[in-house]
Parts: structure tokens; sequence; C-alpha cells
């Protein structure tokens, strides 16, 4: 509460001003509206340095909106008309970023579509066929499943192979379809600091009732966040690795499909956001399971739209599985 001396008094005597914390708690208020806003809005001018902080920042942009909200309760409890005011402009960029995915999308059920699985399963899922039943549900033209180790591939197989008789697996990934494959190849994602019989990248065409579809598949190396930031470097050089795969790819439509240790907004995915469209719809936060926090798990497209994306429900894996209808242009 601030004070100020009534004239021709000592220094003892002091006269109150009504309302002076009150006003500077609102500008305060106001000028982290303001801060919140231009992270939320021009994030991209974050420096990736050090500890690639942009990278960081940009895997939980989402979340600003609950910061947002918790502005909006301060000030409205606070009474601030300027903090109020300020907190248009975050708001403004948190809905023109994210708001649509919030609008609900019509799932047409028909059409020049294809319905998409991907799941990561986990190496260490102690109910394989479980968790293939669980995706056999979703009734999906193609599943694509990472983290496949023996003997857990074999379950796999073995449970997919009446709703899904076309499947390929190179390393510790691979695709079921139920439309036939072809020209089925490892794709080389392994970064140089990886050592070798690292394979995480497959590709294959489909042939789908609407014409040949060119699918990758693949699991990009996990990040960590510790004291000095992220630690995504092998990430990052695995992503540019597929984006040169993807970019020289000749089949259309195109469709990725996979665990890709990143948000979209992460720049360290822009070798393939730049050159992909990513879902329209949905959070569909996928990892960790028990807490879903960010949507690793990818779905995305070239001469293609993806639509609506979501979370299918738990299985034995600490992904969650997601499932997106993609039309075909």
């Amino acid at each position: 509460m601030a004070e100020r001396a009534k004239p021709g008094a000592g220094p003892a005597a002091t006269a109150v001003v009504p309302g002076a914390g009150s006003r500077r708690r609102g500008w305060v208020l106001a000028g982290v509206a303001v801060v919140v806003g231009g992270v939320l809005g021009f994030h991209h001018l974050v420096p990736n340095w050090p500890g690639r902080m942009g990278s960081l920042l940009e895997s939980f942009l989402p979340w600003g909106g609950v910061l947002v909200v918790v502005l909006l309760v301060v000030a409205l409890v606070r009474r601030s008309a300027v903090a109020l005011v300020a907190l248009l402009l975050p708001v403004g960029l948190w809905v023109d970023t994210f708001g649509g995915l919030l609008l609900p999308r019509e799932e047409s059920g028909g059409g020049r579509e294809l319905v998409v699985v991907q799941h990561n399963v986990s190496d260490e899922n102690r109910d394989p066929a479980g968790t293939a039943r669980a995706l056999i549900d979703a009734e999906a033209d193609l599943v694509a499943l990472e983290e496949l180790v023996e003997p857990q591939v074999a379950a796999y197989e073995k449970a997919l192979s009446a709703d899904y008789p076309h499947h390929v697996v190179r390393g510790t990934v691979g695709l079921w379809s139920k439309h036939p494959l072809s020209g089925e190849r490892v794709v080389d994602i392994k970064p140089p600091s990886i050592e070798e019989g690292w394979s995480r990248g497959v590709r294959a065409v489909v042939h789908s009732p609407y014409g040949d579809v060119a699918a990758y598949v693949a699991h990009l190396p996990s990040v960590r966040v510790g004291m000095g930031g992220l630690a995504s470097q092998r990430r990052d050089d695995s992503a540019a690795l597929l984006g040169s795969a993807i970019a020289s790819e000749r089949v259309e439509p195109l469709v990725l499909l996979g665990d890709l240790n990143g948000v979209v907004e992460d720049r360290g995915l822009r070798p393939l956001t730049s050159q992909l469209d990513v879902a329209e719809s949905g959070f569909a936060f996928s990892f960790p399971a028990a807490f879903p926090l960010a949507r690793i798990d990818q779905v995305m497209a070239r001469s293609a739209t993806v639509g609506r994306i979501r979370t299918l429900p738990a299985t034995g894996s600490d992904h969650l599985p997601v499932v997106a209808r993609v039309a075909l242009r």
C-alpha cells in the first residue's frame, strides 16, 4: 500500500494513496500478459541456444493457454482493467495458433480417404496381442508401429494378420495394411552419431482403392530435458535425413506416420513440417500415456489433408495410439 507525506507534516506523518498498490499490480499483470503474448506469437524468434531453448519452449507451447487462463482469473479478481485489456493479446494469439484444433471436423466416413493409426507400442509392452486387438477396433486402413522387438513382433504379426494381410517390418518399425504393398525398403534416417545396427525407417507403396500412396513410417531418436536444456541434436539430424528422403519421393499422395519425438511447432521438425501438412483439428496429446502432455506421435501428408486427429484408449505402451482420417487429393 503506497503512502504519501502530508504537506507541512514531519517525516512520520503520512497519508494513504488509495488503490496505488492495486494499480501497480495491474500493470505488472499487464506486462506479464504482453510477454506471454510475445512468446506465443513470436516463439520462432527465441534463439535455440543455449540448450535448444527455442525447441523446448515450442514443445509445450499449447500449454501457454493455461497460463493465459490463470492471468485472466487473477485480473478478474484484482478488477484490473489494464490487465484485462492487455490479456486480449495472448488470448488472440493463442486462438489464432491453436483455436482451429478445437473446432469439430466432420468425419465423412467415405470418399477418397484412408483411416490411419500410429502407435509406438513400447519395447516393454507385456501384452502385444491385447494392444493389437485394440488397434484393430479402430478399423483403420493402415497401422504403423514402432519399437517392434522380438519376440513381440511375432505376436503383432499373428494378431494383425487376419485384418491386415499385407505388412512390412524393417528394423524396429513396421506398417500393416488392408491393401497390397510394394516397393518396400529401408529409409536410412540414422544420425552420424549413432552406431550401426540402428534402423527406424521404412517406406512402402500402398495400392489403395483410390490409387497408389507412398507411406513412410519413422521413429526419430528420443530427446531429453536436463539441466543444459533440450538434448535433441540426434532427433534433429534424423528429421533432416527423413525430410530429404521425403523430398525425393515421386509417388503422390504421401503419408508419414511415426513417433517423431517432437510436436509440430518444434523447429527441429521443420524439414518435415515445411513440406507436409499436419492435422487440422485435435490436440491428441499422446505422451506420456499416464498423463499426456504433448503429441509426439504424428500423422503428416503431402497431396492429402489430415483431418481430425484423436487418441485411442491406452494400451500396454507408454504412448497412446493416435488415429486420423487422411483425405487424398
